[in-house]
């Protein structure tokens, strides 16, 4: 049996953070609300500030950002339009026993509760692990979540949600925590935590805090190769326990001076093979509310065209005016069906493929190349594959070349496969 190197074991320890920061990120099972409650208070307090009078919660993201608007006074902003949801809104704060009072949310507690905690962590993290650690900390450990959860779900649900908020309600936007969506970050930081010690234990008159959130996935050879006391680890990450505990049950959160609003997870996600918002018939994010984002791979779309896209003609795709809109039916359709349906035309043939190209009053024209697999199928059939190329490409085989980063003449393959 191959001994296990202690590089080896490190890195199985780290991948093992990241895969439960991303699960976490990317869950739809419903949230442990009394769990997640507690840990708001927890990120309170941590902060050095009086717990929220109020903790309300709302199913979506959305119903979130309404009710932040009203408890704020935003929606008494000049020029503000109203909210057709504000009274649905006002009726679920009565139901949790918070009055629907314009303003009484008080200020935003963002930057103690999130910011400076996150900025003091990762400032005691670099000064322990030296900047080198903690970039080889990230790389291992937050980078990747970040990218699917942050870049791919997170960044299209905030610019679907400014679509959807009246203009005077997207304000609050910038008082939001990410919640799941704050995984990346979250795992490094987790990654970076010391294996939890015992302790003593506390009399049991005394309250006891909550456990560290962080404990589920420490990576002490980080520590123990810097040399410097655990101690030290768990003063930079502790602070951050309260947001850990509320990412791991719930979406968005706002935490204001009196009251914290937090956003159940979605109920269903669906993603493409490379982490983008994606389906063809169903939302791609949906939360038990009803709110919904569409994409296709990872740009929003709206509803209706998700309704089109089974009964799409040439004729309508020609005819779409954005661009990017095109693009989607364009996949959709197929592009095959869609260049012999609108006639599009040959403009050569050698013996990479066949060039066609069809014109658009108000874009570039489809250009693409129609190649055959020379490695038969199973069957004895060889597979057809269509590529799109630059519009200026003049011949099949300069845009093979291109799709290899070559030009026509560099362009020489050996074999074909």
């Amino acid at each position: 049996m191959t001994a296990v190197t202690a590089g080896e074991s490190r890195a199985a320890a780290l991948g093992a953070v990241s895969a439960k920061w991303l699960a976490a990120g990317l869950s739809t099972a419903p949230a442990d609300r009394a769990a997640a409650t507690d840990s708001v208070r927890l990120a309170y307090r941590s902060a050095g500030l009086p717990e929220p009078r109020h903790v309300v919660w709302f199913a979506s993201p959305l119903a979130g950002a309404r009710a932040a608007a009203l408890l704020t006074g935003r929606r008494d902003l000049p020029g503000a339009a109203p909210d057709p949801d504000e009274e649905a809104i006002a009726a679920e704060l009565r139901a949790q026993r918070c009055p629907p009072v314009v303003g009484s949310a008080g200020p935003s507690v963002r930057n103690a509760v999130r910011t400076a905690p996150w900025a003091a962590a990762r400032s005691d993290a670099l000064e322990l692990l030296g900047p080198d650690g903690w970039a080889a900390l990230w790389s291992a450990c937050g980078a990747d979540v970040w990218r699917l959860v942050n870049d791919r779900i997170a960044t299209p649900l905030r610019t679907h949600l400014r679509g959807e908020l009246p203009v005077h309600a997207r304000a609050v936007l910038l008082d939001a925590v990410g919640g799941q969506h704050d995984a990346g970050w979250l795992a490094a930081f987790d990654a970076a935590s010391p294996p939890a010690s015992p302790g003593p234990s506390a009399p049991a008159a005394e309250p006891v805090e909550a456990a560290p959130m962080f404990s589920a996935g420490p990576v002490g050879a980080v520590w123990a190769s810097t040399g410097k006391p655990a101690d030290a680890a768990l003063h930079a990450v502790q602070p951050l326990a309260g947001l850990a505990g509320v990412a791991r049950s719930a979406s968005w959160w706002w935490p204001y001076a009196n009251v914290a609003i937090v956003s159940d997870r979605p109920d269903a996600l669906h993603r493409d093979n490379i982490g983008r918002l994606h389906a063809a018939d169903a939302p791609a994010l949906h939360y038990s509310d009803g709110y919904a984002l569409h994409a296709w791979r990872g740009m929003p779309i709206p509803s209706e065209l998700v309704d089109r896209l089974a009964h799409l003609t040439h004729r309508e795709i020609a005819g779409e005016r954005n661009a990017e809109l095109r693009r989607v039916m364009l996949e959709h359709f197929g592009y095959e069906r869609y260049l012999r349906e609108a006639g599009a035309r040959k403009v050569s043939q050698d013996e990479c493929g066949v060039l066609w190209r069809l014109n658009f009053a108000d874009d570039e024209p489809l250009t693409m190349v129609e190649v055959i697999n020379s490695t038969p199928e199973p069957d004895g059939t060889s597979r057809v594959y269509w590529l799109r190329v630059p519009p200026d490409t003049t011949s099949a085989r300069a845009g093979v070349a291109w799709t290899f980063g070559l030009t026509e003449a560099e362009y020489r393959p050996m074999v074909e496969t």
